[in-house]
């Protein structure tokens, strides 16, 4: 089993690498272009929107509404069967997004006040941000079937295709910046046009490997289907249990709104580089585990459910602790390499930093969330996840009002950060409680392993960390430093422990 998931999870996480690093040039491109300012503020409070939901549907969780349905419904009917309920599934979906798509138009101008209230109504930043929402808001009709199409080739174990697709919006994205802004008289609506777009070319890319496996949706409506009724009744409480972390970042734009100008602008770059380990490691293990998880739970095979949940909790650990250190100690430097610019200063640096850090600070708990909230949608355990989800958004809110006034917009990352720990926690308390997850042998012994030389590792950035102005060569000298030494420490643990 280790083998295979381990094989899958470094296809899923190349592919994702891929996206991620053009999603670096996308937003190196930003930073260079348009700056900080008034309207890249805007437009960050609008893209929280389709962003949103390109998080929630398209890494995902939204893979957990209907991995485990389809990989039952495969199981047990036959090929038509299961062709017969993907359209109609997909025909209800596409009627309901349609349906909010133009609601969501119509009411824009109130969605941007209730995620930026600190934008005065009807001033131009706030008008500026309503015409991105309502060109941008389109995106989420695409990406919602983007998602489904994506989990039924998921649930073929056909991960390439759905792994890549997300590097075509930044694509288009760049494109949009580099070839469409200067025929704009405000530049900015051109990304917001490059992002619509992407949505449509996410969607057609994903057709010929589902014609391919007979299962192309051919929307159709059936109100009375049962196994439609159940989907649609259990959709809302999935994605709310899996979308804590997503929601909270919503709050987190709102109260940034009422800060410094830059402050929105601040979080959205600290947040992306933290997507750059929980996309390449949260999401591949997501989309690896879940097939599995779903299979098991079918069989009712306890003890592949358990040992699935461990492999992926070990790796979290394997990656989390590092790459938590790294982006601490090496904040500022990637941000001054990637993103500064005359445009984006070096008080923009610092300032994204101090986001970075707090958001650093809970990447272990962000990594847990996707790796145990499948157990729950898997077993269609929704109340205890969408119990939890409350108890991560009130948390957040909580840590919001004690942080944001010493540590402005630093304070409401760390405040994501916590709220993510305490997540994890009470995922892990509960599936520990009904001994649905049994931790294997070894647990205490390769947690110390871990932590030493992640400390070790700490120890020689640290000093390694000198530079006053930084360059890629250095940058890039630093990781791999940091890398070696973390695998050198591990490699001669584990060679001493074997020792006779």
């Amino acid at each position: 089993m280790s083998q295979t998931l381990s094989k899958s999870t470094l296809q899923v996480s190349g592919l994702t690498l891929i996206s991620r690093l053009l999603g670096f040039v996308r937003d190196m491109l930003i930073a260079r272009y348009f700056g900080v300012d008034a309207a890249t503020d805007a437009f960050f409070v609008a893209f929280r929107f389709p962003n949103f939901l390109r998080r929630l549907f398209a890494e995902g969780a939204f893979a957990q509404a209907f991995v485990p349905l389809i990989s039952e419904y495969k199981t047990q009917n036959n090929a038509l069967e299961l062709h017969q309920i993907i359209n109609k599934i997909a025909g209800h979906l596409a009627l309901l997004l349609a349906l909010l798509t133009l609601i969501g138009m119509v009411v824009a101008p109130l969605l941007i006040t209730l995620c930026a209230a600190g934008f005065d109504w009807q001033s131009n930043q706030h008008i500026l941000a309503t015409w991105l929402l309502q060109i941008m808001l389109p995106y989420g009709f695409f990406i919602t079937l983007v998602a489904f199409m994506g989990s039924i080739l998921n649930a073929h174990t056909q991960f390439s295709i759905p792994a890549f697709t997300p590097a075509l919006l930044n694509l288009t994205m760049i494109a949009a910046t580099l070839w469409l802004s200067p025929y704009f008289s405000k530049p900015i609506i051109a990304l917001a046009v490059g992002v619509l777009i992407g949505g449509m070319v996410q969607l057609l890319f994903q057709l010929p490997a589902l014609r391919n496996l007979g299962l192309l949706p051919q929307f159709q409506l059936d109100f009375h289907n049962v196994i439609v009724k159940r989907v649609m009744k259990n959709l809302l409480p999935t994605l709310f249990a899996t979308s804590a972390t997503q929601i909270n970042l919503l709050m987190n734009t709102f109260v940034a709104s009422f800060l410094t100008t830059g402050s929105v602008s601040w979080l959205y770059y600290a947040d992306r580089l933290l997507e750059f380990p929980t996309g390449i490691l949260g999401a591949a293990l997501t989309t690896v585990m879940l097939p599995r998880l779903a299979k098991s739970h079918a069989a009712q095979d306890t003890e592949q459910f358990s040992a699935t949940l461990d492999w992926g909790l070990r790796r979290v650990v394997l990656l989390g602790f590092p790459a938590t250190v790294g982006l601490i100690l090496l904040a500022e430097p990637i941000l001054s390499v990637l993103f500064q610019s005359a445009e984006f200063t070096a008080h923009d640096v610092h300032a994204s930093s101090q986001s970075l850090i707090g958001y650093a600070l809970g990447l272990v708990g962000f990594l847990a969330i996707k790796v145990l909230t499948p157990a729950f949608t898997t077993q269609s355990t929704h109340s205890i996840a969408v119990r939890v989800a409350w108890y991560s958004l009130a948390a957040n809110l909580g840590f919001i009002s004690l942080l944001v006034v010493p540590f402005a917009h630093g304070g409401v990352a760390l405040a994501t950060a916590l709220a993510a720990v305490v997540n994890a926690g009470l995922l892990l308390v509960f599936l520990r409680k009904n001994k649905i997850y049994r931790p294997t042998k070894g647990w205490f012994l390769f947690l110390s392993q871990i932590i030493f030389a992640t400390v070790v590792m700490a120890a020689t950035l640290y000093y390694a960390n000198s530079v006053s102005n930084w360059t890629v060569i250095q940058l890039v000298k630093s990781i791999v430093i940091g890398v070696l030494t973390y695998g050198a420490v591990l490699w001669l643990l584990l060679k001493f422990r074997h020792q006779p």
